[in-house]
């Protein structure tokens, strides 16, 4: 069976007011990299949270913990040991907080992370797996090369990066789908409509992904892709399809880096 809905909770608009505020905060960290004023609005998106329902202070909280993990550390795609242990720990604590309080503490198991749903993906569900390769060869060597954004990683040749590489954007992939869709998007949607939760989270993903070295015009893709994966996990109820739709972006991500380091190297994209 595929794992039921986290429970709805007494809905007003007035919700959407510090939602919105912690969504701007993300923007103000990630994006405009304004560590002060972010966490100041972030604090008064809890305080207003705070006076219109406890419930919904703690759920923004728990979003809030993961951003300020988040905004505590180096968001790069530098793939050194260190680095990726010190980014590699705000990741799991900004995932692993949320779910530890909502199922040890608060007990309402709102963040849910459902691998084997038992139901078998639709005909229209497989269909689309291959028509994500095939947009991702479009798009992401025009967008990563014509830009010149893949400067924004290291350029690698050697066995070690190439595997550090690959590792790297297919762990930040799995994780943008537990923190953005399985826990923020999770959270809001308890107290607001789904579009409006939807587009909450997707402004906090693409914030993020902005930061990460996604400039230039990714916002214009980013953000529909992340209002998809919410509407998919919806209606799929599973991380593992929203995951493989992730990773095979990111699979083409990885072999358009690889190429546009090295020009004679998989030399099969169209820019």
């Amino acid at each position: 069976m595929r794992g039921p809905r986290p429970a709805k909770l007494t809905r007003t608009p007035l919700n959407a007011i510090p939602a919105a505020l912690v969504s701007a905060s993300g923007f103000l960290l990630f994006v405009r990299e304004d560590r002060l004023s972010g966490f100041l609005l972030l604090a008064t998106a809890l305080v207003v949270a705070g006076i219109i329902n406890r419930r919904l202070l703690i759920d923004l909280a728990l979003i809030g913990v993961g951003l300020t993990a988040m905004s505590l550390v180096p968001i790069t795609t530098d793939i050194s040991t260190e680095h990726m242990a010190v980014m590699g720990t705000a990741m799991i604590l900004a995932v692993g907080i949320p779910y530890a309080v909502s199922r040890f503490v608060t007990k309402d198991h709102a963040i849910r992370f459902p691998v084997r749903t038992g139901q078998p993906w639709t005909r229209a569900e497989k269909w689309y797996l291959p028509a994500v390769l095939v947009i991702g060869y479009a798009l992401m060597p025009v967008y990563m090369i014509r830009t010149g954004v893949y400067n924004n990683w290291p350029a690698v040749s050697d066995p070690d990066g190439i595997a550090r590489l690959f590792l790297g954007t297919n762990v930040l992939g799995i994780w943008d789908e537990l923190f953005f869709i399985c826990t923020a998007f999770t959270l809001l949607r308890r107290h607001l409509p789904d579009w409006q939760a939807n587009l909450l989270q997707a402004v906090l993903f693409t914030s993020f992904l902005w930061e990460l070295g996604f400039h230039a015009w990714a916002p214009f893709f980013i953000f529909p892709f992340a209002l998809l994966q919410a509407r998919l996990f919806t209606i799929t109820k599973s991380l593992s399809y929203i995951v493989t739709v992730h990773l095979l972006f990111d699979f083409v991500l990885f072999l358009v880096l690889i190429h546009a380091h090295n020009r004679e190297w998989i030399d099969i994209f169209l820019y």
